[in-house]
């Protein structure tokens, strides 16, 4: 149970609730809500490692809604974020978007639009990214599922959801890895590092996992590493784990996320659509 000195979504008052203000532009969700009308909140969840600071969103009322965690780019939590969390609060679930380099900066990362291929943004990308071990995240998302459940508008009987782009995809497997138990799906995409030569590549997670998976592939990502799409199903299969995998041949990495340089809304759109039909029929 939350008390009254601790951030949580139950002991602030709806006052202290905003409507999201979004661009992007949805019709009206399963729960009857569109984006522009969802309920947002700044909070902190204490974890082992410090304080994380995310946003918390969820349709108007009081629900209780399946919980869905959503893990950013490598650009981190910022405004486009918000409005991704809010589209998808609106089709009726609770969704808690996180600053996954809350160890090292709050959010936003960075001030202003970055240039990926700058010496000095790839080198702050490192150092941000430096502390975010396979461990460290797995132990991250158990602080997250717990404080999602002990928020009244999460409904604790339905299994939640976990999504992420680009770095986010593979904290998505060490989540779903970290609490089989609870997470019922999982969606990637354009996901890095889902598959590497190492002894904690994400993809050997998979007999550790019982949530049903999507995983969307940018068309540049498979072109320079075809196999890994290949290994992926390889390890879900074996693990007899349900798992979708689809290249997108007309999307590049980054795709989904509208201020990215490569947003392809017809894509996203499809990639919005595979993850929502997942969760229908997953997060019960």
């Amino acid at each position: 149970m939350d008390d009254d000195s601790k951030p949580s979504a139950d002991n602030l008052s709806r006052r202290e609730f905003a409507a999201v203000s979004t661009a992007v532009a949805v019709t009206a969700g399963a729960s009857g809500a569109r984006a522009e009308d969802t309920l947002s909140m700044e909070v902190q969840i204490k974890t082992a490692d410090g304080d994380c600071d995310a946003v918390l969103i969820h349709p108007p009322g009081s629900g209780p809604w399946p919980a869905v965690l959503v893990w950013p780019d490598a650009f981190g939590l910022r405004p486009t974020f918000r409005e991704m969390g809010a589209r998808l609060a609106a089709q009726g679930y609770t969704v808690l978007t996180v600053n996954q380099f809350y160890r090292t900066k709050k959010a936003p990362p960075f001030e202003a639009p970055v240039n990926f291929q700058d010496p000095a943004v790839r080198s702050r990308l490192g150092e941000l990214r430096a502390p975010l071990t396979q461990e460290a995240a797995m132990r991250d998302a158990t602080a997250f599922m717990a404080w999602l459940d002990a928020q009244k508008v999460v409904n604790r009987n339905a299994r939640a959801g976990v999504v992420g782009y680009c770095m986010g995809g593979a904290m998505t497997m060490q989540t779903a890895a970290a609490v089989p138990g609870r997470v019922g799906a999982g969606c990637s995409f354009h996901g890095g590092a889902l598959v590497t030569d190492k002894p904690d590549s994400p993809h050997l997670l998979a007999p550790r996992i019982k949530a049903a998976y999507y995983f969307g592939v940018a068309a540049n990502d498979d072109a320079k590493e075809p196999q890994a799409k290949v290994a992926l199903k390889q390890a879900f299969d074996a693990a007899k784990v349900p798992a979708k995998i689809e290249v997108y041949a007309d999307a590049q990495h980054g795709w989904c996320v509208p201020d990215s340089a490569v947003y392809n809304k017809a894509a996203a759109d499809r990639a919005f659509g595979e993850m929502t039909t997942l969760y229908k029929t997953a997060l019960v």
